[in-house]
């Protein structure tokens, strides 16, 4: 099995410069609208792999444009590791809900907080869901199957989710 050695970040950041150089700000942006649904990513994750990118040969700096933005290339090493990154196996799923952590210690909740805790990730879920939806609606308009389907599992996470808080314990 071929071993990038980059992590998903990394992998992450590489495969939206195939669409073009971007700074840091503008990678952030890519990412947000393009994995954002199910891949979150921080802005100092960016802005800690970049460099590290650079170090490893897999991107290049360009020019400094205006307020001393950076903006970064794919190299043609670049491209070898993010296919090898793409041929290695995902790994395992890394779940972490902050809501079911504080279901799961429900009884040291009172019951207006747990109701709450309710009301507001429904709220995030329908409008996260929503979103997803027409995110997917318009990736397949445009001829993006591929960015479509990945979408189409941020729709099902999301409905998932809305199923769980239906039958969550109310306290």
């Amino acid at each position: 099995m071929p071993d990038s050695q980059i992590n998903p970040t990394a992998a992450a950041l590489l495969g939206l410069l195939h669409e073009g150089p971007m700074t840091g700000g503008q990678l952030m942006a890519a990412a947000e609208r393009r994995l954002g649904p199910y891949w979150s990513m921080t802005r100092s994750q960016v802005y800690r792999e970049l460099p590290v990118l650079a170090e490893m040969g897999y991107v290049r700096l360009g020019k400094p444009g205006p307020r001393s933005s950076q903006p970064y290339a794919i190299t043609a090493s670049g491209k070898r590791a993010f296919s090898r990154w793409l041929a290695e196996a995902p790994g395992r799923d890394a779940l972490r809900n902050p809501v079911a952590l504080r279901v799961a210690f429900g009884d040291q909740h009172s019951g207006s907080q747990l109701q709450s805790l309710y009301t507001n990730a429904n709220e995030y879920h329908a409008e996260a869901m929503a979103m997803a939806k027409e995110q997917a609606k318009e990736a397949k308009k445009a001829g993006d199957q591929y960015g479509a389907a990945a979408l189409e599992f941020a729709v099902a996470y999301h409905k998932a989710a809305l199923s769980w808080l239906k039958i969550a314990p109310a306290g």
